[in-house]
């Protein structure tokens, strides 16, 4: 299953489980305010679990990266209202809010885009570092 093959393959994945972090982080943003007529149907914040990923050729190499080995909902219960005139609410009146925290899941983005920025600037050091080396023995 991995194709780590060098440090490039390592900083694509490591990449590419940030952007499912913000992805999954915009998503609880944008239902933050969200409601349903059950405890079920309320929307819960999720998150990604990631895992680490050693290349097959353990023997041979230290490469290693991360994936997303899923993404789970936090088990928060719903809030629940009061609010008879809402289309949502239930035969009692009463609606189910999202538990999703918008304070939390900024801090959860910045962090996700820093990540993000580090490992970019990591690749692109390396880069040039690689360029610089090439041009040496010109």
């Amino acid at each position: 299953m991995s194709d780590l093959n060098n440090i490039f393959d390592v900083g694509a994945r490591a990449l590419s489980a940030q952007m499912v972090r913000l992805n999954t982080t915009a998503s609880n943003i944008a239902n933050a305010g969200s409601v349903s007529s059950t405890p079920e149907g309320a929307f819960r914040p999720l998150r990604p679990v990631f895992e680490t990923v050693y290349a097959e050729a353990a023997g041979n190499s230290d490469l290693a990266t991360t994936d997303v080995a899923g993404i789970v909902a936090l088990d928060r219960a719903p809030t629940k209202q009061f609010r008879p005139g809402d289309p949502n609410a239930d035969a009692d009146g009463f609606v189910y809010q999202s538990t999703v925290n918008v304070d939390e899941e900024m801090v959860e983005m910045t962090d996700a885009s820093r990540q993000y920025q580090n490992i970019l600037d990591s690749l692109s050091t390396l880069r040039t570092l690689m360029s610089r080396t090439l041009s040496m023995g010109q």
